[in-house]
């Protein structure tokens, strides 16, 4: 979790966005690179990922109970940060 574009992508979930278009957007993460980071967020068990669409096969992320746990962890370093 010590890295950046894996605490990007735990803000933009915990702002409600799903699915990797946005993801990718609001990060300005490499898309290969955001590929690797949600596999090891999803073995880790912080991040879980929906089927949405079948044909072809598309997938929204959400944040498990752990990644919601640690999103609280990170609004508290945001906050230390401001003061």
């Amino acid at each position: 979790m010590g890295e950046r574009w894996a605490l990007l992508i735990v803000r933009e979930l915990s702002h409600g966005v799903r699915r990797f278009g946005g993801i990718a957007a609001n990060t300005g993460a490499p898309r290969d690179i955001l590929t690797t980071r949600l596999r090891k967020l999803e073995a880790t068990g912080i991040v879980r990922r929906e089927l949405y669409s079948a044909h072809p096969p598309r997938y929204e992320y959400h944040l498990t109970e752990a990644g919601a746990e640690l999103n609280d962890v990170l609004l508290t370093l945001m906050a230390w940060g401001d003061r």
